[in-house]
């Protein structure tokens, strides 16, 4: 399940790396096509009004600015994949779809874990006034993962002339181990669940466990009343899976069947 995750995670950033090339290939070529008719023009040349060829000029000339503007048009799409493509790289954050959600993020909540405890023992330490700055750093190298130069740092006064960690960083720190115990119970309770199927008629409705999708397989293309339904609902069309599907949730179940019952 897990090359698959990333099999499909790859195969979103080609196709956004392709509609990008594509866009930028429409681009170059509106933009030199519209150049070209506009060189034909000789340079200085006004519209001659009034004269029988007006109106073809005006139509001549019309037709070569609407490529250009359409070639600008084109090449911020290729700018929009390019960026989404970049994003989807680029992304570290931890998808409820990856098979591996569970131990990535109790890998995470763990390394939260000890920096919260390096950061309570390294201020346990600073506050001791018995203590001098040299003595305080013998201390602190003694917490792991607390080098040298890293408790000079600590004890360095900041711009409010404060030094240790803040508290905020303290507070916000704790609040993300939080957030991410929940997260983690949850995914441990999906993580239990098995796929189901139900059929409504021809059409079969997937509880998709493994990739986190609540799954609509019609015997054909859903007329179109049908396809406004599910796109206003948050059901996109899968072409990897053939089916129109959403994240899973209560609530999408209930509109999918919904949708097989149109």
């Amino acid at each position: 399940m897990s090359d698959n995750y990333e099999e499909r995670k790859q195969n979103r950033i080609d196709r956004y790396k392709e509609r990008a090339q594509n866009a930028k290939s429409r681009s170059d070529q509106l933009y030199d096509s519209g150049m070209s008719s506009l060189k034909q023009i000789p340079f200085g040349q006004p519209i001659l009004c009034g004269h029988h060829s007006e109106q073809r000029d005006r139509n001549f000339r019309a037709r070569a600015g609407a490529k250009i503007d359409k070639a600008m048009g084109e090449r911020k799409k290729a700018d929009y994949y390019e960026e989404k493509a970049q994003a989807a790289e680029n992304n570290t954050a931890i998808s409820s779809d990856d098979p591996e959600a569970v131990v990535k993020l109790q890998e995470k909540l763990n390394q939260a874990e000890e920096i919260q405890v390096i950061m309570k023992a390294a201020n346990k330490i600073i506050q001791k006034k018995k203590l001098s700055d040299e003595e305080k750093i013998i201390e602190l190298v003694k917490i792991d993962k607390i080098t040298e130069k890293t408790a000079k740092g600590i004890l360095t006064p900041d711009c409010m002339g404060c030094i240790g960690f803040p508290s905020y960083k303290l507070t916000n720190n704790n609040a993300n181990i939080r957030r991410m115990k929940e997260r983690l119970a949850h995914l441990k309770r999906v993580s239990t669940q098995e796929t189901t199927e139900i059929k409504i008629g021809e059409v079969t409705l997937c509880d998709n466990v493994e990739e986190n999708r609540v799954q609509i397989f019609f015997p054909g293309k859903p007329n179109e009343e049908v396809r406004s339904f599910l796109k206003s609902n948050g059901f996109r069309w899968c072409r990897y899976n053939s089916a129109w599907q959403r994240h899973r949730s209560t609530w999408a179940q209930n509109l999918a069947k919904e949708a097989a019952k149109m």
